[in-house]
C-alpha cells in the first residue's frame, strides 16, 4: 500500500512552495494551472495541482475560492530515518531558512538525534535518525 502523501492548499503560494521544497529535498516539480484544468474558482495562472517527485513527495495547490488555505496546529510531518544522517541534517538546516527552529536537532538521552523545524509555509517537520554509520562509512558521532 502506498504511503499517505501531504497535500497543501496554499494561499496563492503553491508554485513558490513547490520550488522551495524542490530546493530542500531535490527532485522534480510538475504543475498544472487552473486554466489548464478549466477551473473557474480562482485565477487562471494559479496552481490547480502540483507535485514534487523525489525523496520526499508532496502535493500543493493554490486554494480555490471554496478551499480553506493550509494552517496547522498539532500536526507535524516526521522524517525519522528517511535518509542518511548527513542528508537529514542538510534538510533540517534548509527548512530552517526563513522558518523557525522549534527544537534544535540534537542528540537525545535515548541515543538518537532529532529536532523540529517549522518551515516558512507553516509546515512542522520532525527530523531525526539513529546513530550509526553514515554513507561515507564514518561514525555519526556529532551532536545534531
Amino acid at each position: 500500500m502506498p504511503a499517505p502523501k501531504i497535500y497543501l492548499h496554499l494561499p496563492g503560494t503553491a508554485a513558490e512552495a513547490l520550488e522551495y521544497y524542490r530546493g530542500v529535498f531535490g527532485g522534480t516539480v510538475e504543475q498544472h494551472t487552473f486554466a489548464q484544468f478549466e477551473r473557474t474558482d480562482g485565477p487562471g495562472a494559479a496552481i490547480a495541482h502540483g507535485v514534487l517527485h523525489g525523496p520526499v513527495e508532496l502535493y500543493a495547490s493554490d486554494a480555490g475560492e471554496h478551499d480553506e488555505p493550509f494552517s496547522a496546529r498539532g500536526f507535524m510531518v516526521a522524517l525519522l530515518g528517511a535518509a542518511e544522517p548527513t542528508t537529514l541534517r542538510t534538510w533540517f538546516a534548509a527548512l530552517a531558512e526563513g522558518g523557525d527552529v522549534v527544537d534544535p536537532l540534537q542528540r537525545r538521552p535515548w541515543g538518537a538525534s532529532d529536532g523540529q523545524v517549522r518551515d516558512r509555509f507553516g509546515l512542522l517537520w520532525l527530523i531525526g535518525y539513529e546513530h550509526g554509520t553514515d554513507t561515507a562509512g564514518q561514525a555519526a558521532t556529532s551532536v545534531g
